[in-house]
C-alpha cells in the first residue's frame, strides 16, 4: 500500500510552500499537466500557471512536464511555461521517464514529481524512488482512461484511510 502514499499532499501547484522544497535539497521539479495544471479542457496556459512557473525558474529549479497525454497538447502548455517536456509518458511505467531523470545529472534525492493522480504520478514517483508531491485534481471532468483509474483510485484511498496511511483533505509537507 505504501507504493500509493505521497511524501506531501497539497491542494493545487498554487498551495506547495516551493521554498521549503528548497530547504529539502529539491532542485528538480517534474509536473503532471491535465487537472495539476491546467483543466482538460484548456488549451493554453492561465496566467496563473505562467506566474508560478516563472517563480520557480527564478528560484533556479529546473522544471519539466511529463504528462501521459499526447505531444500536440503538452507542446503548446511547455513552450508557453518555457520549460521542457515529455508527452505520452504512460505513467505509472513511464520507462522513458526515468532514463531521462537518471540521465539529468540530479541525484533522486534532488527531484521530485508532482500531480494529481496517485496511480499514475504517486506511484512512478515511487518507483523511480524520487519525492512524491500529490494534489487535488483541478477539475473533475477526466479524459476517459483516466475516469476508469479514478474509480480504482478512491477504493485504495478508502484502504488508505482505513489505515491511517493518507487521508483526502487533509494536506501535509
Amino acid at each position: 500500500m505504501e507504493k500509493y502514499v505521497p511524501d506531501l499532499y497539497q491542494k493545487n501547484i498554487y498551495s506547495i510552500k516551493y521554498e521549503n522544497l528548497v530547504r529539502r535539497g529539491i532542485k528538480f521539479l517534474v509536473f503532471d499537466l491535465d487537472n495539476t495544471i491546467a483543466l482538460i479542457t484548456e488549451k493554453h496556459a492561465s496566467e496563473d500557471a505562467i506566474k508560478v512557473f516563472k517563480k520557480l525558474k527564478e528560484m533556479n529549479f529546473k522544471i519539466m512536464i511529463a504528462s501521459n497525454s499526447l505531444s500536440t497538447r503538452v507542446k503548446v502548455f511547455a513552450k508557453e511555461l518555457g520549460i521542457d517536456y515529455m508527452s505520452n509518458c504512460r505513467k505509472p511505467k513511464a520507462k522513458e521517464l526515468e532514463k531521462f531523470i537518471l540521465s539529468s545529472g540530479y541525484k533522486l534525492s534532488e527531484i521530485a514529481i508532482i500531480g494529481d493522480s496517485m496511480l499514475d504520478d504517486v506511484v512512478c514517483g515511487n518507483r523511480i524512488g524520487i519525492t512524491t508531491i500529490l494534489t487535488d485534481q483541478l477539475g473533475k471532468k477526466e479524459f476517459l482512461p483516466a475516469y476508469f483509474k479514478r474509480q480504482k483510485e478512491k477504493k485504495i484511498q478508502k484502504k488508505l484511510r482505513d489505515h491511517n496511511l493518507f487521508t483526502k483533505g487533509r494536506y501535509y509537507e
